[in-house]
């Protein structure tokens, strides 16, 4: 493989390399070091390596990628999934050790997900056919009325009793999972999986914050939060949809509230990485500015304790300047398979590059543009602190952490 050239090609290098992925095209949970062996292959993740791996196929152009997704992919539709019970069991014995028979209603939704993905890079026909076998299990074997059974035993596909953590219990981190139909009704055309999705929004809307407020315990509260972005993420195909786009808001801002209130006693790194990723993806949508925002400000807040590490080679003083505005651009992928490059263009572009460039280090400066959207009674000070600023075009009032 040649000589990576960006930190996105490094981390895609290190994971070909990092052995986790066996011959077959099975991916394992880890690597055990006490016993100088992979895990046992987990279909879960395997189907996390198939998107990760055809995103980096094409940000990269690099052929590697896509024939290491297409192992991946294959493992999954000629190896792991059940001919005779038509499920994919959530691990595979590859070396030996047997796992326990069981199938879950979220390593179903990611697989077909990452056969999707598949298929939409290359348009294969077997990926897409095994995405929608996938999606008819979960209808099928896991819908229970307003309920979704996490976990089936293998192979009767009866339900586990339900457990008091997150996993084994219905929830609603499960509407991730629910993409899945989602995204095969705008594959396939057929009305019934975008149905399936929309009954499991409805079904996890109502009482989403209740998924946080079942665990008395705080640092247990903060192994949930990861679950629990799950589900907004789940919420971004309908945030279009007003009750979506509240609930989408709120858990955002109840998200960031507990952290901010736990971490001091305990904190996950993972929960962070995945609350900036929901925040951004919301602002992306173009419905949340002051989403963008507030991403913005978690970014500055976090390179500050960064820049307070100490470590054995000292601190390291990085800051930031950000700029966000919001307007329409045009987006595109150009090139070929040896390398695509995303394009994106517009006069709006030249705006936002000029917020970063007044920003002072450490400043997040936002734009009258995106300032106008915010609804009026989220412009108080303690969002919209600090003076003033004035180029012969735009009037700039900037954002800087601690102010929210």
């Amino acid at each position: 493989m040649p000589q990576p050239s960006s930190v996105l090609d490094r981390a895609g290098c290190w994971f070909l390399n990092s052995g986790i992925q066996e011959p077959g095209g099975g991916v394992a949970r880890y690597y055990r070091t006490d016993l100088a062996r992979n895990a046992r292959v987990s279909t879960e993740i395997t189907g996390y390596a198939v998107s990760a791996l055809v995103y980096l196929f094409l940000r990269t152009g690099r052929e590697e990628y896509l024939a290491a997704a297409t192992r991946a992919a294959d493992f999954l539709v000629l190896k792991a999934w059940d001919r005779e019970h038509a499920i994919f069991p959530f691990e595979y014995d590859s070396n030996g050790q047997p796992p326990e028979p069981l199938a879950y209603f979220f390593d179903s939704g990611i697989i077909a997900r990452g056969l999707l993905a598949l298929w939409r890079a290359t348009r294969r026909e077997q990926y897409l056919a095994a995405a929608a076998a996938c999606g008819d299990s979960m209808a099928r074997d896991f819908a229970a009325g307003e309920r979704i059974h996490p976990v089936l035993r293998l192979p009767e596909k009866t339900a586990l009793p339900y457990e008091p953590r997150w996993s084994r219990s219905p929830g609603c981190y499960q509407l991730k999972a629910a993409m899945a139909w989602r995204e095969l009704e705008l594959a396939t055309a057929d009305p019934l999986f975008g149905r399936l999705y929309h009954e499991a929004v409805a079904a996890f809307l109502p009482d989403h914050t209740a998924f946080l407020a079942a665990e008395p315990d705080r640092r247990e509260v903060m192994n949930r939060f990861h679950a629990y972005c799950y589900f907004l993420e789940g919420l971004l195909p309908c945030a279009s949809r007003p009750d979506c786009a509240a609930a989408l808001a709120e858990g955002i801002r109840l998200a960031g509230d507990l952290l901010r209130d736990i971490r001091p006693e305990f904190e996950r790194s993972d929960v962070h990485a995945q609350l900036l990723r929901v925040r951004l993806l919301a602002a992306a949508a173009g419905r949340f500015p002051l989403l963008a925002a507030r991403a913005a400000l978690a970014m500055q807040e976090r390179m500050h304790d960064f820049a307070a590490l100490r470590t054995r080679a000292g601190t390291f003083g990085l800051r930031l300047r950000v700029g966000v505005h919001s307007g329409r651009v045009f987006a595109a992928q150009v090139g070929d398979r040896s390398h695509i490059e995303l394009i994106v263009t517009g006069r709006h572009i030249n705006t936002v590059a000029r917020a970063q460039e007044i920003a002072e280090p450490g400043e997040v400066v936002v734009s009258d543009a995106t300032r106008a959207l915010v609804p009026r009674g989220a412009r108080t000070r303690a969002n919209w602190a600090g003076a003033s600023r004035v180029d012969s075009r735009c009037r700039w009032p900037s954002m800087k952490p601690g102010t929210r």
